[in-house]
């Protein structure tokens, strides 16, 4: 089963990559200025996951349009920038967050939804950015908090398409694999068995500059 990635020029989507490869799914990775929709939909993915980035929304190519165009019909994840998209698109806006948080990491509170499915409340979840999605509309809901109020989490009510402010991919975020598995299972005919662990200390090397402190 294929799985697309639209790259927003982030130095750890790959990290992404592996999470998802750890469940045998096949990634083809695109630059946000460097595939087309029609591309896309030539590949019929099972999935599709925009990736963090540096910038904002405004800065994310065709990362709106891909949400856009296959989020009613192909399961899709927004990773931190990707969410931030995920918002604008359904009438939420991008803003300052109080603080930045940059290689910190954060108990992250939710209701065990989708996937939070079976997931402890709180975890830990390490955080890299400076802008937060405030939700307008009744399109969106949201499903996790930090604890210094921030949106962490966040579905559509009808479609399939979800949102993480922080990096699942990361070393210092717990369950990471657990939320990856339940956004697979999302797509039918998924089998969500045991991922496929990599050596201790080998997998997600995002760890390298968080700090084991809590952003409150």
């Amino acid at each position: 089963m294929r799985l697309v990635m639209i790259d927003n020029y982030d130095s750890f989507t790959y990290n992404l990559v592996q999470l998802f490869a750890e469940f045998a799914v096949e990634t083809l990775v695109f630059r946000h200025d460097q595939v087309s929709l029609a591309e896309i939909a030539n590949l019929r993915p099972h999935w599709i996951c925009v990736s963090p980035g540096p910038k904002d929304p405004a800065q994310a190519g065709i990362s709106r349009q891909v949400v856009e165009r296959f989020g009613r019909q192909t399961p899709l994840l927004g990773v931190c920038l990707g969410m931030q998209v995920i918002g604008e698109v359904f009438g939420g806006r991008t803003e300052r967050a109080p603080l930045p948080v940059h290689g910190k990491a954060s108990r992250v509170h939710h209701g065990g939804q989708g996937i939070f499915a079976g997931l402890p409340s709180p975890f830990m979840a390490a955080r890299y950015h400076s802008l937060q999605v405030i939700l307008g509309g009744d399109g969106l809901e949201p499903l996790a908090r930090a604890e210094d109020g921030v949106l962490m989490g966040l579905r559509h009510r009808q479609y399939p398409i979800w949102g993480v402010q922080f990096h699942p991919e990361s070393f210092f975020t717990q369950h990471g694999l657990e939320m990856a598995r339940n956004f697979l299972a999302l797509q039918p005919g998924f089998q969500a068995g045991p991922a496929m662990e990599a050596p201790a200390g080998q997998r997600f090397p995002r760890w390298a500059g968080v700090a084991p402190a809590v952003a409150a």
